[in-house]
Parts: C-alpha cells; sequence; structure tokens
C-alpha cells in the first residue's frame, strides 16, 4: 500500500462528523425567523389595542353625547363607561386625551353628524358619526353605500328617539321584591317600559326605555343609593317604529355586511336600522 493511500485512510478514521441541524433552515436565518414569529405577534396585539382604544373612544364619546358632559361625577353613563374601560385596560392617557378631545379643550374637536341612508330590502338606517374631518365621512361613507347597494335617503320617520337605562341588581332570594321596587322608582321617573334577564352569577340585567328627555333624570333615579347594584349602560338611540320582520335571507346577509362595513369607519359611533 502506498503512503498516499495510508494518509488517506488516516484522515477518515479522525475526520470529526458534524453535528446535524433539528430545522431545515440555514443557521444564519434562525434568529431571523424567530424575530418574524415575535413581529406577527406582536402586530396582531396591536391590531386588538387599536380595537379595543377605538371602540372605547366611541363609547366616551356616546356618554359624553347622552349626559351631556365629559365630567363623570355630573354623567352618570359617562363614569359607568369610564370604569369599563379601565377594567379593560385602556390606558389612563388615552382616556384622558379622548375627554379633552370631546370638551374641545384640545383645540380638535370633532363634529357630530347623523346620515340617513335606505339599505338592502328598502331597510332604514340611520349612522351617527364624530368626525374631524366631515367632507371625508361623507365621501367614505357614500362611496361604501354605493358599493353595497344602498343610498342616502330621508328615513328618520322610520325611528323614535329614546333613551335607554340598563341597571343591574344583586342577586338573592328577595330579588322579584327588589325588582318590583326598582320598576316603581322608575315609573316615576318618566320609564315608559322594561325587560329583564337574568345573569349568569345570579344577577338581574333590567333594561328601561323612556323618553329621550327624561334620560337623565330616569338614569339619577336608578343609581341612586340602594336602588341597584350598578349601572350598565345610559343612552340615547333611534328605535324603529315597526320593526321589520321575514325578511329574506339574502337580504339579511346583504344588510349584515352593509352594517359591518360602516361600522368599520374610524368615524362611525353607531348604527342603527329597521330590522333591528
Amino acid at each position: 500500500m502506498n503512503t498516499l493511500r495510508i494518509a488517506r485512510r488516516l484522515h477518515r478514521s479522525l475526520a470529526v462528523a458534524r453535528p446535524r441541524a433539528f430545522h431545515s433552515s440555514p443557521t444564519w436565518l434562525s434568529g431571523h425567523n424567530k424575530w418574524s414569529k415575535i413581529e406577527k405577534r406582536k402586530g396582531a396585539n396591536d391590531l386588538k389595542k387599536g380595537a379595543l382604544y377605538s371602540r372605547a373612544y366611541r363609547e366616551i364619546a356616546l356618554a359624553v353625547r347622552s349626559g351631556g358632559s365629559t365630567d363623570p361625577a355630573l354623567n352618570n353613563a359617562l363614569a359607568a363607561v369610564l370604569q369599563r374601560v379601565k377594567s379593560q385596560g385602556v390606558p389612563k392617557d388615552n382616556i384622558e386625551n379622548a375627554l379633552k378631545k370631546l370638551s374641545g379643550e384640545s383645540g380638535k374637536g370633532d363634529t357630530h353628524l347623523i346620515f340617513e341612508a335606505m339599505g338592502p330590502g328598502s331597510v332604514g338606517l340611520i349612522v351617527e358619526c364624530l368626525s374631524d374631518n366631515p367632507n371625508r365621512t361623507v365621501k367614505f361613507l357614500s362611496t361604501l353605500l354605493k358599493d353595497h347597494g344602498a343610498r342616502m335617503a330621508d328615513v328618520k320617520f322610520l325611528f323614535r328617539r329614546e333613551g335607554r337605562v340598563k341597571v343591574a341588581l344583586e342577586p338573592g332570594d328577595d330579588i322579584d321584591a327588589r325588582l318590583e321596587k326598582l320598576v316603581e322608582v322608575a315609573l316615576d321617573a318618566d320609564a315608559e317600559d322594561f325587560e329583564s334577564e337574568d345573569l349568569p352569577d345570579g344577577a338581574r340585567a333590567v333594561e328601561f326605555k323612556c323618553p329621550h328627555t327624561s334620560l337623565h333624570k330616569l338614569t339619577s333615579a336608578l343609581t341612586a343609593p340602594g336602588v341597584c347594584r350598578e349601572l350598565i349602560s345610559s343612552e340615547l338611540v333611534y328605535a324603529p317604529l315597526e320593526p321589520l320582520e321575514g325578511l329574506e335571507e339574502e337580504t339579511v346577509e346583504s344588510l349584515d355586511k352593509l352594517v359591518e362595513a360602516i361600522e368599520d369607519l374610524d368615524d362611525t359611533l353607531r348604527v342603527w336600522t329597521t330590522a333591528d
């Protein structure tokens, strides 16, 4: 055996095998892949936070509109909303900035807008918006309505403006008796009708309807000490005079898509329809 062949065999026997990687990606890309996953998670979380903050701003704006004040000490509906959005994790700075903007202190007060439209199946819609650029809002909404087979139209006569106040009663064996007392208090404060439902924790939610001019009176009466456990909501709504029934499935699907698209607009506060 010649010297060259012996040298080759000796080299193979002493060679150290390279460790196999547990993934198919090149080693230099592993950090990049890890960062991509983190970046995707962060992006998804940012979107969720953005949606939460936008929804909180809308709720605060509606409470200010309904209660007539940006001071929670003078606006029970606003106090209830602020308590809820804080528990959801909305930062204090976001809440304070929203209140400043709605009060005009920031110098960037928004314009409150009401739009009326006729949707699929001759369903009437009222869209409530808050915008720092009304022309932009009108343009976006008009285009969106056209894309969904709807149009601007006078439909407000199909609705009634009314107040809605929703409260909760503590669970207990005497809940029916306390409900009766609650209704008496509400009737004395101009309530016209109510609906109740049992909550998972044994409490009972009760929603009262009243003339829009009596919303503050009814809210104050129901939130007096010892009357209820908590105020869930207090707002002005557009309720259909004659809710449409028996709509075709295709019409319902088209209407749902339209309402969802309108609600996705940044300036939209609420959407009401005659199909509600």
